[in-house]
C-alpha cells in the first residue's frame, strides 16, 4: 500500500528546516498527506525537530541540526509520508454564523452579478458547502478552507482592497476562507462572522486547527450585533457539532 503513495520531494530551507512538499498546486489528498504526517510527528516526536508548519501542500519542519542533520531526518520523514494517510482522529465540526450582504459583505451583489445569479443563490450555495479548513496562516487564526462548490470559483479582485473587517468570511479561486483581524485581501466579501478564530486572551487562542470541518449558516444584522458582543466576551459563538 506504501508503494502507491509517490515521495514528496524535500527542499531545504535555511539550514534549520526542511519543506516536506506533496504537491506544487493546491490539492486536497496532498493536504491530507500534509496533515497526516504533522500527525505522525506529533504522535512520535523526532528528536531534534522543534516545531512544524502545516500548509495546503507542505509540512515546514524546523528542527536543530546539531541533534539531527538533513540527511538523517529526511529520511525518516519519507518513510512516514509514504504511510497510508487513515483516519484516527475524530473531526472537529463547527457551525459558523454569517451575516451576508450588506455592510458586512459588500461584494455579494457583485459576485452575484458576475456569476449570473441572484444574492439568495449565492449565500445558498455558500451554506450548503462542506468546507474543511486546510491551513491557518498570511495573518492571526486567518483559515484558509477547501471544499468550495465549483460554481462559486472566480478570480480573486484585480485591486486588493488595503483593509477588510474583522471576521470577513469571503472566498477565492478555488478557496474560502474565515478572516479573524482587519487586514488587506484580494478576496470576494460574501459576509462577516462574529467568531474570533483568533484572540488572544483566551483559551485556546486559536478556535480553529487544520483538519476542522466546517458549515456556514445565515444569521441577520441583529443576531450579528448580539454575537459579536458574546464573542468579544470570550465565547467561541461557533457551535461545536461533532469531535
Amino acid at each position: 500500500m506504501t508503494a502507491s503513495l509517490p515521495p514528496p520531494r524535500l527542499l531545504p530551507s535555511g539550514d534549520a528546516a526542511i519543506t516536506v512538499e506533496f504537491s506544487r498546486s493546491i490539492d486536497e489528498q496532498a493536504n491530507r498527506r500534509v496533515l497526516a504526517l504533522d500527525r505522525a510527528l506529533a504522535d512520535a516526536p523526532i528528536d531534534g525537530v522543534t516545531e512544524t508548519v502545516p500548509t495546503y501542500r507542505s509540512l515546514l519542519v524546523h528542527y536543530d541540526p546539531v541533534q539531527i542533520g538533513f540527511d538523517d531526518l529526511g529520511e525518516r520523514l519519507i518513510t512516514l509520508a509514504r504511510l497510508p494517510v487513515l483516519q484516527t482522529a475524530k473531526t472537529r465540526r463547527w457551525r459558523v454564523p454569517v451575516a451576508y450582504g450588506g455592510e458586512h459583505g459588500i461584494d455579494l451583489e457583485d459576485v452575484a452579478k458576475t456569476l449570473n445569479t441572484t444574492p439568495d443563490d449565492i449565500v445558498a450555495r455558500h451554506v450548503a458547502g462542506d468546507y474543511r479548513v486546510a491551513m491557518i496562516g498570511f495573518t492571526p487564526g486567518w483559515s484558509y478552507l477547501s471544499g468550495l462548490d465549483p460554481s462559486l470559483q472566480m478570480p480573486r479582485r484585480q485591486n486588493p482592497r488595503l483593509l477588510t473587517p474583522v471576521g470577513t468570511v469571503s472566498i477565492g479561486g478555488v478557496q474560502a476562507g474565515i478572516q479573524c483581524l482587519a487586514g488587506p485581501s484580494g478576496w470576494h466579501l460574501l459576509g462577516q462572522t462574529a467568531v474570533r478564530t483568533y484572540q488572544l486572551h483566551r483559551d485556546p487562542i486559536f478556535l480553529l486547527e487544520p483538519g476542522d470541518a466546517i458549515t456556514f449558516y445565515a444569521v441577520d444584522s441583529k443576531e450579528f450585533a448580539e454575537q459579536d458582543r458574546a464573542a468579544e466576551r470570550g465565547e467561541f459563538v461557533a457551535e461545536l457539532v461533532a469531535s
